[in-house]
């Protein structure tokens, strides 16, 4: 009974969820005796489940996962067992993978799987430790649907605009902590000429990039349509977002009808076709009643070394650009004022788009 108190105490001390799965995994390592803990971010994507490893730990200490590729993901059906039992809404399954003892402890809220967590070799415990362990799942899961409440929107179910500073200042300091000490200071270094080869390998670096994103004429929709349907086009958007982005991406819902992506990792030239592909994907769903609905994008380069603000007002006025010269389009801000289209003093703090 002190040993439950013990760990009550601390998981319900948290509000942010790493912290929140870090106190829980451990406490589940300590009483299981296990030799790891694993905790799963688990999203649907291209029809599939798909589990994506979140905090890891270890006798070693334990280790925040942000910078997971898509060869780290698990897909729950190519798990014998494993599978099985989520379909089944089993709250303990026990399967062995690769001659390894492991017991997956799904969470389930409002019958939808979020969140899983994952013990090697854990030791056979006895019934009183597994209703300890059972206890403690069922608060966890209870504080997850809390924070997810609080930080997520009620209507799409994305990510609200008040989680947007800490998932912003995640990405930075994920990047900053992969950098080397002369790259943390680029005003220190003298800037030298670049052989062509090493230019073309420069271009090729993966970057993060934020995208604002605005419906076209949705004030026309609501208008003629109602805002019931009004609703469900946003609902519809949300889904084609979860659909077309990667678990580790970050998507919000900033009001109205706007919507803030931070997207992970990836080349200019991929950044382009994939905000490029996600606006022909949505001009080419049929969303009931309403029949077509088009989305201009505006996005830019996460610099490391400028307040959010800054980014989001880039991409801002990459979005302006967008709604002025016909709508239905993705904008690169640095292309823009590359070619003289946006000059960088240009706000639309005033910009009526419809």
């Amino acid at each position: 009974m002190n040993s439950f108190i013990k760990h009550l105490v601390e998981i319900t001390g948290h509000r942010d969820h790493d912290l929140l799965n870090i106190s829980v995994a451990s406490s589940l390592r300590e009483l299981l005796l296990a030799e790891q803990a694993t905790v799963f971010e688990v999203a649907s994507m291209g029809g599939h489940t798909v589990m994506r490893p979140k905090i890891r730990i270890t006798a070693e200490g334990t280790d925040v996962l942000e910078q997971v590729t898509d060869a780290d993901d698990l897909f729950p059906e190519q798990i014998s067992g494993l599978w099985q039992g989520l379909e089944q809404k089993q709250g303990v399954i026990r399967v062995t993978q690769d001659g390894q003892d492991l017991l997956w402890l799904p969470i389930w809220i409002n019958d939808k799987l979020h969140t899983c967590l994952q013990l090697s070799r854990p030791q056979q415990a006895e019934e009183p430790v597994m209703e300890v362990v059972h206890g403690m799942l069922i608060v966890y899961r209870n504080f997850q649907n809390l924070l997810d409440y609080s930080e997520r929107d009620s209507l799409t179910g994305l990510l609200n605009r008040k989680t947007f500073d800490d998932s912003f200042s995640k990405v930075l300091r994920t990047n900053l902590r992969e950098m080397t000490p002369l790259e943390v200071r680029p005003e220190e270094q003298q800037p030298l000429a670049k052989p062509e080869s090493e230019r073309r390998e420069q271009d090729a670096e993966k970057f993060n990039w934020l995208a604002v994103l605005d419906i076209d004429h949705f004030k026309r929709v609501n208008d003629q349509f109602g805002h019931l349907y009004g609703d469900e086009v946003l609902i519809l958007i949300a889904n084609l977002l979860r659909n077309s982005f990667r678990p580790n991406d970050r998507l919000f819902r900033f009001g109205g009808e706007e919507f803030v992506i931070l997207l992970r990792s990836v080349t200019k030239q991929d950044a382009d076709q994939i905000f490029d592909r996600f606006r022909e994907t949505v001009g080419n769903h049929h969303f009931p009643q309403v029949g077509t609905v088009t989305v201009s994008i505006g996005y830019a380069k996460i610099d490391l070394f400028e307040p959010a603000v800054a980014i989001v007002g880039r991409a801002d006025q990459a979005l302006y650009y967008a709604k002025m010269n016909g709508r239905n389009r993705s904008c690169f801000y640095d292309s823009l004022v590359a070619s003289g289209d946006l000059h960088q003093e240009q706000a639309n703090d005033i910009a009526e788009f419809f």
